[in-house]
Formats: structure tokens, C-alpha cells, sequence
């Protein structure tokens, strides 16, 4: 991912954005994003489980027709695929769980 870091990071601070999250549904319920965090520093990052429960929220409320489950493939453009799940409660602003994979890095 290009983008100009700073001017990326000054819009997210200047808005009170911590990540954007930019998502493309493959299916109903199999997701690709990908998750801009220059507010934290980062230019993208790789995994991001509290992005993945407000996009499984967010679907819940919008209706969308995920079988209360969505899977996120993620980081995969940056050569650290991780994948992700969520259990979506059927319950409007109730809980979403989220799981997945990880891999130590040094």
C-alpha cells in the first residue's frame, strides 16, 4: 500500500480516526481488507482484530446476509496473510467475537 504517510497520519489525527479499514466482499461471509494505521505509526497493518468486530457490527446492523459468521482475509498484499474470524451475535449491538491466526515476529 502507497499512500503520503504524513499527510495520512495528519487526516487521521485531525479526525480522531485511529484505522481505516478498507474491506471487499469476496462472498457474503469471506472478506479481504486491508487496515491503515499511520496514526499508529504503521503504514498498514497485517491484522487487526478490533477492526475486523466493528466491520462485523457494522454488517450485523446494515443486515447484510453474513449466517452470523464473516471471515477476513487480511495482510496478504504485504506478505503476512493472516485470517480472521468472527462470530457475529444476532442481537443489534450485542457481542462479536473474533479469532484467528498469528505469527510471532522478532
Amino acid at each position: 500500500m502507497r499512500y503520503d504517510f504524513e499527510v495520512g497520519r495528519a487526516l487521521m489525527t485531525r479526525e480522531g480516526w485511529v484505522t481505516i479499514l478498507l474491506a471487499f466482499a469476496e462472498t457474503p461471509t469471506r472478506w479481504h481488507t486491508r487496515n491503515v494505521f499511520a496514526f499508529g505509526g504503521v503504514v498498514e497493518d497485517p491484522a487487526t482484530g478490533a477492526a475486523t468486530a466493528a466491520l462485523a457490527g457494522y454488517l450485523r446492523e446494515l443486515g447484510w446476509p453474513h449466517g452470523e459468521h464473516i471471515d477476513i482475509v487480511q495482510g496478504e498484499d504485504m506478505g503476512a496473510r493472516s485470517l480472521l474470524h468472527a462470530d457475529i451475535g444476532p442481537k443489534p449491538g450485542g457481542s462479536v467475537r473474533v479469532s484467528g491466526t498469528a505469527r510471532q515476529m522478532i
